[in-house]
């Protein structure tokens, strides 16, 4: 089966090595370069402990309060486009405690063997740097850690009991901790990787199964031939004959989707990282600050911190104001911390939100051979390999990782 996957990211990339492993022959178009979008700057972790949708009770009435504040971690720009006022309206109706604990369990659901699976990936020859340090939530206030201690039972339930942690407790955890931070929850089961090592990783196994991989290729229209998609245009003129084709483009998805008659509420959350190397700080754990929600994720040389998300914003020019936010926290929450020299050029990106916060997976209900892998938001990288497996095993023989009530809530047909 010959299967054109327009998306080179993490996401894309799954998916054409799920699917070439299944015996299709596989194209990827990237309107890029590869992994060079929200996969290139993401906070480089596998984050099992922050499967959290992004929709939750009070998240937009916090953002309207933060409106004002150009350095708040989360930010609401101001939007007359119909389309975007639809998606914040459709947004708040899941901004409740049982759709969040919903999303949640899914999430976890469809990231349990993010591990296992990245591990299976070493073994078969995929090369990438992956870490086993776990995470430590790192809280200032007590309202904020009971706050979160409010999704355990979900947590639980999936089998993840992380420890709870006060005062002396945390810094005996992670040493470099300053006195403001008073309470923590480790989660020892989440691992660091870096996206770009990953990226290439990939490529040169796609390249090993013979997947022919364009990059700065644009999809310019579909051909059909009835409700069947038979090729592809590129914006060179250039037909791409498919038996299937799979859209996993992060933010232009919707639009792609659009393209075959199919409307997928699917906007950019736009969101920073900084790397330093050499690091300013040495840690024993990854960590995520979670008051200014700014992850702090250790690899090899070097040290990432990524947070904030943007609403409304239409391109991913950097703020400076916002990344001296996430510069700031990171001074405050750490004993020593040292700018130094070490500092690259901040990076900004957009990454694919949904209204209620989860994942698109599935067959488009506006053509017989289309799917979409898409919306993870800041998910990616965890849900990434459990996603991949998911649609390869729908497109190849109509198995499901999820049950049918799961999977009906990460179809693109439940909008």
């Amino acid at each position: 089966m010959k299967t054109v996957i327009i998306g080179g990211g993490v996401v894309g990339l799954t998916s054409a090595y799920e699917l070439a492993q299944r015996g299709h022959d596989v194209t990827v178009i990237e309107a890029g370069r590869c992994g060079a979008g929200a996969s290139h700057g993401n906070a480089a972790k596998i984050a099992i402990a922050e499967s959290t949708p992004v929709p939750a009770p009070g998240v937009l009435l916090q953002g309207i309060r933060w409106m004002l504040r150009p350095d708040s971690p989360l930010s609401i720009k101001p939007s007359l486009a119909p389309g975007y006022l639809k998606f914040l309206l459709q947004m708040a109706r899941h901004c409740n405690a049982r759709d969040f604990d919903a999303g949640l369990d899914l999430h976890l659901r469809l990231g349990e063997d993010a591990n296992d699976l990245f591990d299976e990936y070493q073994r078969q020859g995929i090369d990438f740097e992956m870490h086993d340090r776990g995470v430590l939530l790192a809280f200032e206030t007590r309202e904020r850690f009971d706050e979160h201690c409010a999704s355990l039972p979900v947590f639980e339930a999936a089998g993840h009991h992380p420890q709870r942690l006060h005062d002396d407790e945390v810094r005996e955890a992670e040493p470099a901790l300053s006195d403001r931070i008073r309470h923590g929850l480790f989660f020892s089961a989440d691992r660091q990787i870096e996206p770009d090592s990953l990226t290439a990783g990939l490529l040169a196994k796609l390249a090993d199964l013979g997947v022919v991989v364009r990059e700065d290729t644009r999809v310019q229209r579909f051909v059909r031939s009835g409700d069947v998609v038979t090729a592809v245009v590129t914006t060179d003129a250039e037909v791409i004959d498919a038996d299937a084709i799979v859209i996993a483009a992060g933010v232009p998805s919707g639009a792609l989707a659009a393209g075959l008659g199919q409307k997928i509420p699917i906007y950019s959350g736009k969101g920073y990282s900084i790397d330093y190397s050499p690091a300013p700080i040495r840690l024993r754990t990854s960590l995520t600050l979670e008051d200014a929600r700014v992850a702090v994720t250790p690899l090899d040389g070097m040290l990432r911190l990524a947070g904030t998300m943007e609403f409304g914003s239409k391109d991913d020019r950097v703020n400076d104001i916002r990344v001296g936010a996430i510069r700031r926290s990171a001074q405050e929450a750490f004993r020593d911390w040292d700018d130094g020299d070490g500092e690259q050029t901040p990076w900004a990106g957009s990454r694919p939100m949904t209204p209620d916060g989860l994942p698109v997976i599935g067959r488009l209900g506006s053509a017989q051979n289309a799917y979409i892998n898409s919306g993870h938001s800041m998910l990616g990288l965890t849900l990434a390999p459990g996603s991949a497996r998911l649609l390869a095993g729908l497109m190849t023989d109509g198995s499901s990782t999820l049950p049918d009530e799961l999977l009906a809530r990460v179809s693109p047909n439940r909008f």
